[in-house]
């Protein structure tokens, strides 16, 4: 018969609280020294033993071990042939930490010329890891990862339909998505980030920091000490630059929400497809949804920031019941879709001229320019010319180019927004008769409240007057 002996733990004594306390404590000596028995020096020695005396001894988990003296014993590196209580010791000590020091300021000159020459051709280093919508092939290049590419594509169109970073970032989170580090924990900040980053259209900003610091490595945002360079389609995009161009509009309308006369800064909020859209004609602030209990009748209403807050200006704005909004909005669309042949040819045929106001040759003039100068700043790599000044012509092309993309992408947006709304009114079979979210959202970009009339003004540029 097979034999099995077990083989239990050795039990430990129980230490007491007193022995536990004991064991912890970690034994501490200081090191003080002085290179010369000079007198100032015996001060700054005899300073250095209470200071790290009284150091020790106020950890509690510290023992005090004692000091080591080193006072006046030399130091001599066998390497360089240096003794420090010799005359000429402290001399060389100090030039060879001065050439210590520009060795290193070398290496980081060549390291940002190297850096620099990588920018000027154009080569883009990204950590895929994370980076959300993107990984790299076996040569280094940036691919679309289809499955990511999707949830970025989610979170564009999200905004664009009116969600708030943190409505998208309680979606995704909702739903089990990680973000690019792989963490199911999303930050608005995350959601922001992803909405205005240049690479999801294929193009790259690089030079984003630079070290201030070359022996701290310290590095800060570039807002223009250094040239910054960017690369246009230097991977595949994942979103068109037209809906990228739209969603920076978007970006920028709901930061610059202010308080009318005082231009107090308004929080954007996606709840509700009117909020942010329905403006005062008396003090260009926006209304506010309110749940109104006036005299024991409870109601929906909206009322102009200006008069909700108490600080606000003296404000006569009307109070509108939410019902009675709804129908000017429905009004509005029916209104539209009664005159739709002949308001939509008209601003068809105002979008189409002013297209041609920006053309494409204005664009490839400016091309060229930048191309000559990115040669010229190449052959500076070799020389003692940094080439700031081109760095900065260069950056100034590419601003007024940009520019003229922005100005030519929102005339195409402008013609893509009336195409959508051609398309919806087509395809309404007859005039509303209910409210619909969606609809607002699609079609409506403001809504001024006068005191017996309202302005209706859509996406396309239409503007439709809903009286009393």
């Amino acid at each position: 018969m097979r034999k099995v002996t077990a083989i239990c733990p050795v039990r430990k004594r129980r230490e007491s609280t007193a022995e536990k306390e004991k064991v912890k404590k970690l034994r501490v000596a200081a090191y003080c020294r002085v290179s010369t028995e000079t007198e100032e020096q015996n001060s700054s020695y005899e300073v250095q033993v209470v200071h790290y005396t009284d150091f020790i001894k106020k950890n509690a988990e510290w023992e005090f071990a004692g000091i080591f003296a080193d006072d006046g014993i030399s130091v001599f590196f066998e390497k360089e042939n240096i003794n420090t209580l010799d005359a000429k010791g402290e001399v060389l000590m100090t030039i060879m930490a001065s050439l210590a020091q520009q060795e290193s300021e070398s290496l980081s000159a060549n390291v940002r010329l190297g850096l620099q020459f990588r920018y000027q051709q154009g080569k883009v280093q990204v950590n895929h890891n994370w980076f959300l919508g993107y990984t790299k092939d076996a040569d280094g290049h940036l691919i679309i990862d289809p499955e990511q590419a999707e949830v970025v594509k989610r979170i564009y169109r999200e905004y664009l339909s009116g969600k708030s970073f943190l409505q998208i970032k309680r979606s995704l989170e909702a739903d089990g998505i990680l973000n690019g580090a792989g963490n199911a924990k999303w930050h608005e900040s995350n959601i922001k980030q992803i909405l205005t980053n240049e690479k999801y259209i294929g193009d790259a900003l690089l030079q984003k920091t630079y070290t201030v610091d070359i022996l701290e490595k310290k590095r800060e945002a570039n807002k223009g000490q250094v040239p910054k360079y960017y690369v246009e389609d230097s991977h595949e995009a994942i979103i068109p630059k037209d809906i990228f161009l739209k969603v920076q509009e978007e970006i920028a309308r709901r930061a610059n929400l202010t308080k009318g006369t005082t231009k107090r800064k308004r929080i954007y909020s996606g709840r509700y497809a009117l909020s942010g859209i329905v403006f005062c004609a008396h003090c260009d602030d926006i209304f506010r949804r309110i749940k109104w209990n006036n005299r024991g009748c409870k109601s929906t209403v909206w009322r102009c920031v200006s008069r909700v807050e108490k600080d606000g200006p003296d404000c006569t704005a009307r109070t509108v019941h939410e019902e009675f909004l709804h129908e000017v909005v429905i009004k509005a669309i029916n209104e539209a879709f009664r005159e739709k042949k002949a308001i939509l040819h008209l601003l068809r045929e105002n979008i189409e001229s002013s297209l041609e106001e920006v053309t494409s040759n204005q664009i490839a003039a400016i091309d060229e320019q930048m191309k000559s100068m990115q040669q010229e700043l190449l052959a500076t790599v070799n020389s003692k010319n940094t080439g700031d000044e081109l760095g900065m012509e260069i950056r100034r092309l590419r601003d007024e180019k940009q520019a003229l993309q922005n100005e030519q992408a929102s005339r195409q947006d402008l013609r893509t927004r009336l195409d959508e709304m051609m398309r919806f009114l087509n395809d309404l079979p007859c005039e509303l008769t209910e409210y619909e979210e969606d609809y607002v959202r699609t079609l409506l970009e403001k809504i001024t409240v006068y005191d017996d009339y309202f302005i209706v003004e859509f996406k396309s540029g239409i503007e439709i007057q809903i009286d009393e």
